[in-house]
C-alpha cells in the first residue's frame, strides 16, 4: 500500500528568509527586530549546516581609523582586478565593526589579544552559529529546520513566499510571504570541502526563476589547497609551508602570491607534497588553537605536519569562495525582483573583494552586513504592503520554468547522480576550469546546455528524495551561468585566468551581469565607482 500524502504545512509571515547560515540569521534577527513576523528556513539545521558552522573563520575587521582602513580597502583592490566599489567597502567595514561588537554583547566569548582587550579579528564557527541561533530564537523567529525551500512564489507584483518540503516528515510546507530573503549560501558542486554538502546553488535556480540577475559569476575559479587525505580548506595556513615534488626538490614560487597557480599547473603531472616547516613553534601552537579541526586527520595519522612531508591537492569550492551571486541594486540588498532579497554568499561580493577573495575575511564580514542590510530592507518592504501582502494569487515559478520539481517516473531518464557527475566533470577539473581558454568553455557548455535539456525532460532520483532533482538542476545552471561569464570576459582578471588572454584589459574593467535558463545572456553592467583606478596606474 501506498503512503498517503500529508497535509501541507500552511503559513504566513511577513518576511521569510531562505537559508540558516550567518547571513540568513543576521537577516532574521534584523527583520524580527523592525517589527516583521519573520520565518527562517533551512536545508539542514540552522546553527550547524553550512560553511561557516564547522569551522574557524577570519573577519575583515579594522578599527574605524582612516589610515587603517585604507590600507584594509587598498590590500586586495588589484589583486581583485579593480573591481571593487569604496563606498561599498566602508559601508560593510563599519558595518562588521557593529556587529562584531554586538555578538560580544550578547556573549561570544572572543580570545584576548596582545594589548589585554578582545581580539575581533575572528571568530569559532560553532561558537559563533550556536549564538546566532540562540539569537534568532529570542528575535521571536520560527525556524524550520531540514525544510529546504524548493520554489518561490510570485504573481505579477513580485515575489510572494516560497514551497518547500520538510526532510524528515516528508511534509510539504507552504510560505506566503510579502518579502524573501535568499541566503542559501553559494555553490561549491558537492565536492566535499567542508560544511559545503548543503552549498548546490539552490538559491541561485530560485532567483534566476524569478527573473533576478546575476553578476561576476566568471570569479569562480576557487580552488583550496588541502591534504589529499582532508576536506578542510584552510589555505592561509599553507604560507607556512614548503611545497616539494615527489623526488623531494622544492618547486620554486610555489609560496609566493602566484603558488596556488604554480601547484596546479604541477599537479596535472605529478603529485605535490606540503610541510608546514615555515612556521616556528609558538606559531605551531597559535594554528593548532584558531584551526583545530584543521589538525584532526593529521593526529589520526599520527603525522606531524610541521616536520613531514604530506601530498596536497586542489579541492573546489566554487562560488562559495568565488566572488559572484545574485546582483543587488541598492543599499538594501534588493534584487531587480520586487520584494526579493539576497545576501551573504547567495549575492554577489565584488562589490567589496572585486573578482577575488578567499575563506572567510571579506565573505564573513560580507554575511553579517548583507544579512543585516536584507532583514532590514525586506521587513520595511513587507511592512509597507499594508493589510492585504497575504491576499495574494501567487503560483510556482518552476511551472513557469519547466525546471521539474517532482523526480521523473520513467526509468529511461538520467538521474540524479549521472548529473552530479557530468557536472562534476566540466567543473573541477584545473585544466578546464581554472585555466580557461575559448575552446575549453564552448566545449563545456555544449556538454552543459545538453545536459540542461535532459534535466528539463525529467531527471529521476536514486533514493526517491524529491529535494535531488532541484540540487542538479542548480548546479548545472550554475555551471552555465559561470561558462557563458567567463566566456564572454575575454582578459585576464582577478580569479578568472583566460590562457588564451593572458593579460588585463583596460577596456574590461567592467563588472558583468548574466541572467536566462534556457538561454543564458551577459552583458556589461555600468563602470563602477573607482572606474578611473587602472587608467590612472596605467598613466
Amino acid at each position: 500500500m501506498g503512503t498517503e500524502a500529508k497535509e501541507p504545512l500552511q503559513l504566513k509571515s511577513d518576511v521569510l528568509i531562505i537559508g540558516g547560515g550567518p547571513a540568513g540569521t543576521w537577516a532574521a534577527i534584523t527583520a524580527a527586530e523592525q517589527g516583521a513576523s519573520t520565518i527562517l528556513v533551512d536545508k539542514g539545521y540552522c546553527g550547524t549546516s553550512g560553511a561557516t558552522a564547522p569551522s574557524g573563520t577570519a573577519i575583515w575587521y579594522v578599527n574605524p581609523e582612516e589610515q587603517a582602513r585604507e590600507r584594509a580597502m587598498m590590500s586586495r583592490m588589484d589583486m581583485g582586478g579593480n573591481l571593487a566599489e569604496r563606498p561599498w567597502m566602508l559601508r560593510v567595514l563599519d558595518r562588521t565593526y557593529q556587529n562584531m561588537h554586538q555578538i560580544r554583547d550578547w556573549g561570544y566569548p572572543f580570545p584576548i589579544d596582545q594589548t589585554g582587550g578582545p581580539s575581533y579579528i575572528s571568530v569559532q564557527g560553532p561558537e559563533y552559529m550556536r549564538l546566532m541561533r540562540k539569537r534568532v530564537q529570542k528575535a521571536g523567529v520560527r525556524i524550520l529546520d531540514h525544510s529546504p525551500a524548493l520554489e518561490l512564489l510570485a504573481d505579477s507584483h513580485g515575489v510572494a513566499g516560497a514551497v518547500g518540503m520538510n526532510e524528515q516528515t516528508q511534509q510539504p510546507w507552504r510560505i506566503d510571504a510579502a518579502a524573501v530573503v535568499i541566503a542559501t549560501g553559494g555553490c561549491a558542486f558537492l565536492s566535499k570541502a567542508l560544511g559545503t554538502n548543503v552549498l548546490t546553488g539552490d538559491g541561485y535556480l530560485m532567483a534566476g526563476e524569478a527573473g533576478a540577475e546575476f553578476s561576476g559569476m566568471e570569479f569562480s575559479t576557487a580552488y583550496a589547497i588541502v591534504p589529499y587525505f582532508s576536506s578542510v580548506t584552510k589555505t592561509a595556513l599553507f604560507q607556512y609551508a614548503t611545497f616539494y615534488y615527489e623526488d623531494g626538490r622544492v618547486i620554486e614560487g610555489a609560496g609566493s602570491r602566484r603558488g596556488r597557480s604554480i601547484i596546479a599547473k604541477t599537479l596535472l603531472k605529478e603529485p605535490v607534497y606540503a610541510c608546514l616547516d615555515l612556521a616556528d613553534e609558538s606559531l605551531q601552537i597559535s594554528m593548532r588553537k584558531a584551526q583545530p579541526n584543521f589538525f584532526l586527520s593529521f593526529d589520526r595519522m599520527k603525522i606531524n605536519p610541521f616536520k613531514e612531508k604530506f601530498p596536497v591537492a586542489m579541492r573546489y569550492e566554487g562560488t562559495v569562495r568565488g566572488t559572484g551571486g545574485i546582483n543587488i541594486i541598492d543599499e538594501t540588498c534588493a534584487t531587480k525582483v520586487p520584494g526579493l532579497y539576497a545576501a551573504g554568499d547567495a549575492a554577489t561580493r565584488e562589490l567589496i573583494c572585486g573578482g577575488f577573495t578567499g575563506g572567510g575575511s571579506h565573505n564573513a564580514a560580507w554575511a553579517m552586513s548583507s544579512g543585516y542590510w536584507s532583514g532590514e530592507g525586506a521587513a520595511q518592504f513587507a511592512l509597507k504592503q499594508g493589510a492585504n501582502r497575504f491576499r495574494r494569487n501567487a503560483r510556482g515559478l518552476a511551472e513557469l520554468s519547466g525546471v521539474p520539481t517532482q523526480a521523473a517516473s520513467s526509468t529511461n531518464r538520467i538521474n540524479t547522480e549521472e548529473v552530479v557527475q557530468l557536472v562534476q566533470n566540466e567543473v573541477f577539473p584545473c585544466d578546464r576550469n581554472w585555466f580557461r581558454s575559448e575552446q575549453g568553455l564552448t566545449d563545456s557548455l555544449g556538454r552543459l546546455n545538453q545536459l540542461w535539456y535532459e534535466i528539463k525532460q525529467g531527471v529521476r532520483t536514486v533514493e526517491g528524495s524529491r529535494l535531488g532533482v532541484r540540487e542538479v538542476a542548480a548546479m548545472t545552471a550554475t555551471a552555465r551561468w559561470m561558462y557563458e561569464s567567463g566566456l564572454a570576459r575575454r582578459e585576464t582578471r582577478g580569479m578568472h585566468v583566460r590562457t588564451d588572454y593572458p593579460q588585463r584589459d583596460t577596456a574590461q574593467h567592467y563588472r558583468l551581469l548574466s541572467g536566462g535558463l534556457d538561454q543564458i545572456w551577459v552583458k556589461p553592467n555600468a563602470a563602477p565607482y573607482n572606474s578611473n583606478i587602472e587608467e590612472a596606474a596605467k598613466a
